[in-house]
This record gives C-alpha cells, sequence and structure tokens, in this order.
C-alpha cells in the first residue's frame, strides 16, 4: 500500500505515515531514561545533576544531527524516486561528509568551550567540576 498525502487518510494510513517518526522518538526518550538510569547508580548524585543540566545543550546539537539524518534522507529518496541515481549518491556523500565535519567540529568545539557552557546552563562548584 502506497501512502500519497493527496490520499483521503484513514487512521491506518496516518499510523503507518507517522509511525518511523514516533518509534524514533521512543527510542531517543528510552535512551535519555536509561542513560540517567546508569549514570546515577554507577556514578552517584552529582554527575547525574552535572548530566541533566547539560543536557538542553546535548540535544541541541542532536537536533542537528536529526536534522540532516531526516532532511539528507528525504532529499535522497526524492533523488532516487526522479531515477538520478549519479545525483542521490553524490547528496548521500555530501550529507555524510557535512555531518561527519559538523561532528567533528562540534565535538571540538564543546571540549573548549564546556565550561562556559556550563557555566551559562546554571552550573556551579561541584557539579561544574562534573
Amino acid at each position: 500500500m502506497s501512502i500519497q498525502l493527496s490520499d483521503h487518510f484513514t487512521y491506518q494510513k496516518l499510523l503507518k505515515f507517522t509511525l518511523p517518526s514516533i518509534v524514533m522518538m521512543i527510542f531517543t526518550s528510552i535512551y535519555g531514561v536509561v542513560d540517567g538510569f546508569f549514570v546515577s547508580n554507577f556514578a552517584g548524585d552529582i554527575p547525574f545533576k552535572a548530566v541533566n543540566l547539560i543536557m538542553p545543550f546535548l540535544m541541541i546539537v542532536a537536533t542537528v544531527g536529526f536534522m540532516f539524518g531526516t532532511g539528507g534522507t528525504a532529499i535522497v529518496a526524492n533523488t532516487l524516486g526522479e531515477g538520478d541515481k549519479d545525483r542521490a549518491n553524490r547528496y548521500f556523500s555530501l550529507f555524510t561528509y557535512v555531518t561527519f565535519g559538523l561532528g567533528i567540529l562540534f565535538a571540538v568545539a564543546a571540549s573548549v568551550f564546556i565550561r562556559p557552557i556550563s557555566q551559562l546552563l546554571g552550573a556551579e562548584g561541584e557539579i561544574l567540576e562534573n
């Protein structure tokens, strides 16, 4: 069964259309819960507070990855649907290289500026050290 936006949506079609996004958000949420469980139980409550304090910054960085993943696959899929496999491969390579480069850039910037970012988010004392 193919899904087209011009079709009349039934609940089954709507669920089939949105299920991949729902599953991705569920697994992202489970990751956050499991991460918090292990940090709080094995590292202690101060590191747990530090992880929770910096989480908004981490989610901002993660949204860039989600953006390239979601938008990039849509562009590549559209190009493949048009039958232009070579251009789709070039787009895929471009998104892969840009994402890799941004990942390195964000990692270096976060390592250099982690203390000011933490202070901006309200960390002080022992939480700032973690």
